[in-house]
């Protein structure tokens, strides 16, 4: 598809935020997207593993009140609710954000079947919206806590955050983000004119608000996550040609992520991981309105970057929501590893790069992730999705409630398995892509076409494609070659074999004219193949043909240090096909303590599983064991006697306990850490389950931090300790241990602990904090220092 957009180039080198030094002329004509996809209701899902998750998506949807979701935006317009607020997430500082993704899931699932109710439910949240709209009076309408005096204060340039709150709101353009969107998807899927019209009022609500703003005072708006704003702008943008919202689009560009990648910098380290990816998919959006190749190279850049060089073998990515070192994920297999967001902002990315230049090795990520982390994420038995893919060896997957968490990721969930359909087939003129084999029905309008695709894939091996004509027709059908490909693959047209020919863009081309029922046969061979995890060549993943293989470990309670092993030196192959009908492979007397059987990743929802096992030398073993003794004594001691801890300088645990504090900043790589700056203070709340004595808390600081670092710490308005960091112990890190006296416990579920800096001072870096039950300071220092 063309399209002719003619964009100023001083208005992209003003307005972009990425500045002008850096930016090159957008061109003046067309912008090509190479292919189209086809929309949702043109693909037809036949019975597989992905039309179970679609029904049992819908199914979830239809057991929802929209009414429950629309409480506080009712509430907060003054007008009356017309149900009770749900629980989880919804009823805290982040409501309305559930909405959104409900609203755009609707409306998918509209476009996939043509269902009514999913219509009607759609129709009715945007008319409620719409009338919340007109009480509001000034265009806005959200159900965000305390979204007056926040978007008030920013307004008059009164900007602050702590690092995860804007102006002591839960990141409120997040939340906003997921209205626009929603809005934006219920008029691209139902063609809902009155949900367009909201959207313009709130997006001229939004340009009035920002109008005043400095481009400094913007940016440090943006150090708060505020989702895919700029993607949302850019498309309204396209929509009604009125540039004001590109130029809102480009100011929602957030510098310091992503001037680092136009300069094809890894700059992600330690940063929150699903704040960035949506940043980087509206400058794609961008991309597609005015040209400019930059933009485009900082989407292809950030593509490579997290799918080369972050990724597990499931094709998510983080751990604890943070990127960490590049080519590194040793120590980095945890439960909160792989989070679901990530994965659904990185497939709309990549199917983004695909249109602009079709490729296999897109492909084959977007076949990776889809497979073995989107379909993975639901419990085919009641529709429930997990916030992350457990890594930790011995875990299991924990799935969302219906009516009673609403994550971020229970969102997103939503849309995940309601547009299977989207990514299958691509089409430009005569040529068609096909580019995932998830048996469906292709009605191809353009050429008058039905293309019917069939196949038990990955249980076997072959794939068919049967045309229906209305007359003899040249038409270019490309399949993808996988590159997981255990040989070469091999064609048949109508039964009788055909040459494999493969172009630059890994695709196998078939280029004639095609007559109604004629049939290809691709038949592509599979084994067992294994990768190793990034930046530790022992641990292993195993994979059959597309499919992540997960070592199946039962109801055994496994400790993640005495983990089973392979244990094989150069041994060949590693596993082998026990039952091809259920996909099940076992070791052959290499497992460690016993052999191990291996299932596909995303049918393991009740069992312990790996998803990474240690492939040893019998010495690599034995040696093993003696350090899994060690830590797991030291492990168990630490888990006994903590009573609560906050993850320092991550995003969901500081807001969890309640993080507060002026003039503090939080930064770090592998190891994060808060401190307050020029006297100001950070404080928190730690659980006491209880406890009336005998606590204490553990704080872990960096042994060269020096210099002006002198600082209280409070427990409840009192000083328990007064500390200074003067370089102590050079290039490691520390823990001290303080008690608490037990007149400060009494009758408290909670206590508070606060870090005040003296005068033109410094409070931390502190980098780890937990409350523990435990008096001998010696023992809990050693036993926390592993």
């Amino acid at each position: 598809m063309q399209k002719r957009v003619a964009i100023l180039f001083f208005l992209t080198c003003t307005l972009s935020m990425v500045g002008c030094r850096n930016m090159q002329q957008p061109n003046a004509g067309d912008v090509t997207v190479e292919v189209q996809d086809f929309s949702l209701s043109e693909v037809k899902l036949l019975p597989s593993p992905f039309s179970h998750a679609f029904q049992k998506g819908k199914e979830w949807l239809l057991s929802l009140s929209p009414d429950r979701l629309l409480h506080r935006f009712h509430a907060y317009a003054g007008l009356a609710p017309k149900d009770s607020i749900y629980g989880g997430w919804e009823s805290r500082g982040i409501s309305g954000h559930s909405l959104g993704h409900y609203l755009s899931a609707v409306s998918m699932a509209y476009a996939v079947d043509g269902d009514k109710e999913m219509r009607s439910r759609s129709q009715y949240i945007v008319s409620e919206l719409a009338r919340c709209q007109q009480e509001f009076g000034n265009g806005y309408v959200g159900a965000i806590p305390e979204q007056d005096r926040i978007f008030s204060e920013i307004a008059a340039g009164k900007i602050y955050s702590s690092g995860f709150d804007l102006n002591g709101g839960w990141v409120p353009w997040y939340t906003q983000h997921k209205v626009f969107a929603g809005l934006a998807d219920a008029y691209k899927f139902t063609g809902n004119e009155e949900a367009k019209a909201v959207l313009i009022k709130l997006s001229d609500w939004a340009c009035d608000l920002s109008d005043k703003l400095t481009d400094e005072q913007f940016q440090q708006m943006l150090a708060c996550e505020h989702g895919g704003m700029n993607e949302t702008l850019a498309y309204l943008y396209e929509v009604t040609g009125e540039k004001k919202y590109l130029q809102l689009s480009l100011r929602f560009n957030h510098q310091q992520i992503i001037n680092p990648l136009l300069a094809r910098q890894d700059k992600l380290i330690g940063l929150h991981a699903n704040t960035q990816i949506p940043k980087v998919v509206g400058v794609a959006a961008q991309y597609e309105q005015t040209g400019d190749t930059t933009q485009r190279g900082v989407a292809e850049f950030f593509w490579n970057t997290v799918v080369q060089h972050h990724s597990y073998a499931n094709g998510g990515n983080s751990d604890h929501e943070h990127f960490g070192m590049p080519d590194d994920l040793k120590g980095r297999l945890s439960i909160y590893s792989s989070e679901t967001c990530n994965t659904y902002n990185m497939l709309k990315l990549t199917k983004m790069l695909f249109k602009w230049e079709p490729s296999a090795d897109k492909g084959d990520y977007y076949e990776r992730a889809l497979y073995n982390h989107i379909l993975a994420s639901q419990n085919p038995e009641t529709g429930m999705v997990c916030y992350y893919m457990n890594h930790q060896p011995g875990g299991k997957k924990k799935f969302s409630s219906p009516f009673n968490d609403f994550w971020c990721c229970v969102g997103t969930g939503w849309e995940n398995h309601l547009k299977y359909g989207e990514s299958i087939y691509f089409h430009k003129d005569d040529k068609l892509f096909v580019n995932l084999f998830i048996p469906s029905v292709l009605e191809w309008k353009d050429q008058n076409a039905s293309i019917t695709l069939e196949t038990e894939y990955p249980k076997e091996k072959e794939v068919s494609l049967t045309l229906a004509l209305d007359s003899p027709k040249k038409l270019e059908i490309k399949l993808r070659k996988p590159d997981w490909l255990a040989s070469s693959p091999e064609l048949e047209v109508n039964g009788k074999a055909v040459k494999v020919e493969i172009g630059k863009d890994g695709f196998v081309t078939l280029n004639r004219t095609w007559k109604n029922g004629d049939r290809i046969t691709y038949t592509m061979p599979m084994n067992i193949h294994a990768e190793s995890l990034l930046g530790d060549t022992t641990k292993k993943a195993f994979l059959y043909g597309p499919l992540l293989l997960a070592a199946d470990l039962g109801d055994q309670n496994i400790s993640e240090y005495h983990t089973p092993s392979i244990v094989a030196d150069n041994q060949e192959p590693l596993l082998a096909m026990e039952d091809v009908s259920t996909l099940t492979f076992s070791t052959a007397n290499t497992g460690r303590p016993t052999d191990l059987k291996f299932r596909p990743f995303n049918q393991l929802n009740k069992q312990g599983y790996m998803l990474y096992t240690d492939v040893l030398n019998e010495q690599q073993w034995e040696a093993k064991q003696e350090l899994a003794n060690t830590l797991l004594r030291k492990k168990q001691y630490v888990q006994e006697h903590t009573v609560d801890r906050i993850r320092i300088g991550e995003m969901q645990p500081e807001r969890d306990h309640n993080l507060k504090g002026e003039k503090t900043v939080s930064g770090g790589l592998e190891n994060k850490w808060r401190h307050a700056e020029d006297g100001g203070w950070f404080s928190f709340e730690l659980a006491t389950e209880g406890k009336p004595n005998n606590l204490g808390i553990a704080c872990r600081y960096w042994g060269s931090d020096s210099g002006g670092r002198k600082f209280d710490i409070m427990v409840e308005g009192v000083v328990i300790k007064t500390k200074e960091l003067v370089g102590e112990l050079p290039n490691r890190y520390f823990y001290e241990y303080y008690i608490i006296p037990d007149n400060l416990l009494k009758n408290k579920e909670k206590v508070e602990v606060k870090f005040q800096a003296y005068p033109s001072n410094i409070a931390g870096g502190l980098y780890d904090c937990r409350l523990m039950e435990i008096t001998d300071t010696t023992t809990v220092v050693q036993m926390l220092e592993q």
